[in-house]
């Protein structure tokens, strides 16, 4: 039975606590592959402006480039409307009907899983992989909803980077470095990415 792992985001950009978070869940659940899902029309963002899709599905594939068992899907960002998570695990679910799914969101994302489209139907498809975030804790992030069964705690360690902080450094014309790979980054200045605006 393949285990695998999908990590959705907007991605705008991805950065290296994507990729940690990724990495820890690979091992810790002995996955097969981790695939990066970025977003098409991220529901929880409507009406806040993001990166065209192409450029968040390029910065993401350019992050993950090289690196053993980290995939990136465009099923997302190809679906027209907004993109639900359970409309992607049934996706996933109906072509590998036989691999074990974990969705790997951050504490922050389980502490808001109640209002999420049909959340006892992703529990149902997929255990959460629960990722600490700087700041959280369990106790503060338990959702009585999902069974315990269907929740594992990655327990890894937090990195203090955010899409916001790099956008933030891109208009202060800063050094990226360490904040998102060099393809990444490169990718951002080439393309005027965030140099205005957000």
């Amino acid at each position: 039975m393949r285990r695998i792992g999908l990590l959705g985001g907007t991605f705008d950009p991805p950065h290296t606590g994507h990729l940690c978070i990724a990495l820890w869940a690979l091992v810790r659940l002995r996955l097969d592959e981790v695939v990066f899902l970025p977003a098409g029309q991220p529901p929880h963002k409507a009406g806040r402006r993001i990166s065209l899709a192409s450029h968040r599905l390029a910065m993401t594939r350019l992050a993950v480039r090289g690196l053993r068992g980290f995939s990136v899907s465009p099923l997302e960002v190809r679906r027209r409307g907004p993109s639900f998570t359970v409309d992607t695990l049934r996706a996933f679910r109906a072509a590998q009907p036989r691999a074990k799914l974990f969705l790997i969101l951050g504490a922050d994302g389980l502490s808001e899983f109640r209002t999420w489209h049909e959340p006892a139907e992703i529990a149902r498809l997929a255990v959460l992989a629960v990722a600490a975030r700087p700041g959280s804790r369990r106790s503060h992030t338990q959702h009585p909803g999902v069974p315990a069964s269907r929740v594992v705690w990655l327990d890894n360690p937090t990195v203090s980077v955010s899409s916001s902080a790099v956008r933030d450094r891109v208009r202060r014309g800063l050094s990226l470095e360490y904040g998102v790979p060099d393809a990444v980054a490169r990718y951002i200045w080439r393309h005027h990415l965030y140099a205005k605006g957000r």
